[in-house]
């Protein structure tokens, strides 16, 4: 009677077991998590039509974004959470480090009145904009097909929130400087009625119920958040340099920083979908819906800043040559 053949131990895991070097720690970590790809017709392995299945099933699994393979996606920075923790760690040091420093140099009270009112109208409102953000990384953290492309949502996801925990910080500080402009408590109603504000508040919520994965990715990776970065980050910051406020200059510097990360690993994607024949018009039909409301928010946006003369013509150059450069 023949013996039973003996299996020989596995050195790494077997989805990694093919390749022919050891596997990076980012492989080991990030790579074929997600267990809701296993089997398309039930994602969770249970009843295949209740809501939740049904939803990734639509809005997941049936995207006309296809690729017969999403988990060959890579990071081009292979970040993961314990990298990610150091390298944000020293961001936060840096831009408390500036937080502290400008207050003890009385910077706020400093600045014109006239730039105040500003800022107040057209800076501290941006945390309700920074949370659509997070909110639109987080969906796509749950619906993406890939759990490399679900990490980098999340340290997206992660980033908007610090950026809106920055603004949010310098809102209090303001208000102590300048109590009677309405700093910390009017900025829910330049948000909903300000006309400075509306074009960006029509664009995100409707690009929040861009349910479909794929044009989620598309609305915001590669249309709202350009136009977000070039104008509400770039821009105002140009601004403040512009009326003395340095600090608002320095802070959007940096946050410029997990920008330019968030449009590497959306350039790779985009090159990864590419590969596949009919995605560029996929990817054209959606870039083609979501960017004249962008469009249209950064003009009325910028029309409102001071000391920007041409500032939309610049940014409408910056996130057309970003979309242009990916060969969409």
């Amino acid at each position: 009677m023949p013996q039973p053949e003996v299996l020989k131990p596995l050195k790494t895991w077997s989805h990694l077991a093919g390749r022919r070097r050891k596997p990076s720690e980012y492989e080991i970590v990030s790579t074929n998590l997600h267990f809701s790809t296993n089997n398309p017709d039930a994602p969770f392995e249970l009843d295949p039509d209740f809501d939740m299945a049904r939803w990734f099933k639509q809005h997941r699994n049936q995207s006309p974004l296809a690729h017969p393979d999403w988990n060959a996606f890579r990071d081009p920075d292979e970040m993961v959470y314990r990298t990610y923790n150091i390298q944000q760690d020293g961001q936060e040091t840096y831009v408390l480090g500036l937080f502290d420093q400008f207050s003890a140099r009385g910077h706020d009270a400093m600045l014109e009145p006239t730039w105040a009112g500003s800022l107040a109208r057209l800076y501290t409102p941006a945390r309700y904009l920074f949370h659509t953000l997070q909110m639109a990384s987080a969906y796509l953290t749950q619906m993406a097909p890939a759990s490399t492309i679900s990490n980098c949502a999340t340290y997206q996801a992660a980033d908007a929130l610090r950026w809106l925990s920055h603004t949010a910080y310098r809102t209090k500080e303001l208000s102590k400087t300048f109590p009677g402009i309405g700093l910390d408590r009017d900025e829910r109603s330049y948000w909903e009625s300000d006309p400075a504000w509306q074009g960006w508040r029509r664009l995100v919520e409707q690009a929040l119920v861009a349910w479909d994965w794929a044009e989620s990715f598309a609305a915001f990776n590669l249309v709202i958040h350009p136009a977000v970065e070039e104008t509400v980050l770039r821009t105002l910051g140009e601004a403040g340099r512009r009326n003395g406020d340095t600090l608002l200059g320095l802070l959007t510097d940096a946050q410029l920083v997990d920008a330019q990360r968030h449009r590497r690993w959306a350039s790779a994607l985009v090159r990864l979908a590419l590969e596949q024949p009919g995605n560029r018009e996929v990817l054209g039909r959606w870039v083609s819906r979501w960017a004249p409301l962008a469009d249209e928010a950064v003009q009325v946006y910028c029309a409102a800043l001071p000391d920007v003369a041409g500032a939309a013509e610049r940014v409408g150059a910056a996130t057309r040559a970003f979309r242009e450069g990916l060969g969409l």
